[in-house]
């Protein structure tokens, strides 16, 4: 890397309570403009993808609540949290009470973001940059924070994700309204208004669903 990621993430970030989950702490881009309006020659310069570790996107705000508030759907279980970013929903998942939660995410500079964000807040999470799409059931549980933005990659998650719930996995979604987002194969178990950065999405709230795959649906829908 061009860039050391700790000392980067350190000095670009401060520490901020997500507005829906202010249980937790995050390193996140204070301002958004400042971090991800850069150019992609300016990030590539300095060598950093796009840092979607530093933001708190309404789907994973909305599965981080619905994960605190409701534990049973974690507690004693092996987790993992596909596409971790900053490892939001991962420190939730840890909180209130998984056996084992593995973050999951291919930018190699998550893994940084996810460490120094679960020392923030005293739990200790594994972490992953391995391509698992595809992969058999790893986990008891699986929880992605708002993954069906774009049509490519949700056509590579759908037949996996619904392929886990029907091997058992209990397979939560965070969604705010994307449009690539699997409905027809999910049943609704929350619903939030998720307050966002407008820099970021088209609104200052974004309604957000957490869905959970059910195997009788998917059936019907692939």
């Amino acid at each position: 890397m061009k860039t050391d990621p700790e000392s980067f993430i350190r000095a670009n970030t401060g520490i901020l309570s997500p507005p829906h989950v202010p249980e937790i702490r995050l390193r996140l881009a204070s301002e958004a403009h400042d971090l991800w309006l850069k150019t992609e020659e300016e990030l590539e310069e300095i060598g950093l993808p796009p840092p979607f570790w530093a933001f708190a996107w309404a789907g994973g705000q909305g599965l981080a609540r619905y994960v605190l508030d409701h534990p049973e759907s974690v507690r004693g279980r092996r987790v993992i949290d596909f596409a971790s970013g900053s490892g939001l929903v991962a420190i939730a998942a840890m909180k209130a009470g998984a056996s084992y939660v593995l973050a999951v995410d291919i930018d190699p500079w998550a893994e940084t973001a996810v460490r120094l964000n679960a020392a923030l807040n005293g739990v200790e999470i594994g972490f992953s940059d391995r391509n698992i799409i595809g992969e058999p059931k790893l986990a008891d549980v699986y929880l992605a924070g708002d993954v069906f933005y774009d049509k490519g990659f949700a056509d590579l998650l759908r037949p996996w994700l619904a392929g886990l719930a029907g091997a058992g996995a209990a397979v939560l979604v965070g969604d705010p309204g994307r449009a690539y987002c699997p409905r027809q194969m999910m049943t609704a178990l929350a619903t939030y208004e998720v307050p966002v950065t407008r820099a970021l999405e088209d609104s200052e709230v974004k309604r957000t669903t957490v869905w959970e795959f059910e195997p009788a649906k998917t059936d019907a829908a692939l």
